[in-house]
């Protein structure tokens, strides 16, 4: 599962609640203090929450007592310079037809 596809999983409008943590993603759709996908005062469901739960005030077993729905794929940001090639080909083009312009 993706961040965009965890995203659905938010606990709102009967939705299941999912959470990621450290690449794993656990269902606490069944828990009371998820209700709605909400854990006060302002953790959502449908996030990865790794970094919140290393300032938690309780430890990391408490997530893991909740069943395993899977993994958290990690995307991958490609950059190209495509955008940045499209605009080096435009100006040279212009300068060509300008050099042909003056040289006619």
């Amino acid at each position: 599962m993706n961040l965009q596809q965890l995203a659905a999983h938010d606990g709102r409008e009967g939705r299941k609640a999912y959470i990621a943590v450290n690449g794993t993603i656990y269902d606490v759709t069944d828990s009371p203090r998820w209700k709605n996908g909400l854990h006060l005062p302002d953790h959502q469901a449908g996030q990865d929450l790794s970094e919140e739960l290393a300032a938690a005030p309780h430890v990391r077993s408490v997530v893991e007592r909740f069943p395993v729905i899977g993994t958290l794929e990690e995307e991958v940001q490609q950059k190209t310079g495509g955008g940045k090639l499209t605009v080096g080909v435009v100006i040279c083009a212009v300068i060509a037809a300008l050099v042909l312009f003056l040289l006619l």
